[in-house]
């Protein structure tokens, strides 16, 4: 009988032992996060005197990341913003190459960075405890906004301090109660799956 190695995120706990039937679960999950920010980006508040809204997509990139690891989390955000070039799963109902190109684009791109980066800190055991789950959220979420700040200031002709007084300080706190909930959420799973190693 085949010995797995102990899980690196909390999707390896989910896989099955045939080598074949986990890249095909690892695939579903992937395609599923995906679906998560597609369904956060409905939940979508303008802000008004700036074209960045207020959505549940960052808590939906912080799962991914530190649910599925640093390349599968990446993928899923990826595989989030392709789709959004031909459906409308953007914030808004939006989609196409205008979104991605234009004001807010930053931000999508800074989705899969952010998962990417959740991903390696989970693979390192940072998802763990409450206390490391928190600064993990905490760099995925910053990692959105060095994508998504620069970019809103150069598409939206904005100076450096105008960039972040529209594409940062509205959602400073909205942010920060998505990255404490998803820091919680996954040591509380580590331990509600009694798998934790040491």
């Amino acid at each position: 009988m085949t010995t797995l190695a102990a899980p690196r995120v909390l999707s390896h706990i989910l896989l099955p032992r045939s080598q074949t039937m986990r890249r095909l679960a690892m695939a579903a999950l992937v395609v599923g996060f995906a679906g998560l920010t597609a369904l956060a980006a409905r939940i979508t508040i303008p802000v008004p005197g700036t074209p960045v809204p207020i959505t549940g997509q960052t808590f939906a990139v912080l799962l991914a990341g530190a649910t599925l690891g640093t390349a599968a989390g990446g993928a899923s955000q990826l595989l989030y913003v392709a789709t959004g070039l031909f459906f409308p799963v953007y914030a808004d109902g939006k989609q196409g190459w205008e979104v991605v190109s234009g004001a807010t684009g930053g931000y999508l791109i800074g989705f899969i960075a952010a998962a990417a980066v959740v991903g390696y800190l989970a693979e390192r055991r940072q998802d763990r405890s409450f206390a490391t789950s928190i600064p993990a959220m905490l760099a995925g979420s910053a990692v959105i906004y060095l994508f998504g700040i620069p970019w809103l200031a150069r598409q939206a002709d904005l100076s450096a301090a105008d960039a972040i007084s529209a594409g940062f300080a509205p959602f400073v706190i909205g942010d920060a109660i998505k990255l404490v909930a998803a820091g919680v959420l996954l040591p509380t799973s580590w331990k509600l799956m009694g798998r934790f190693t040491r």
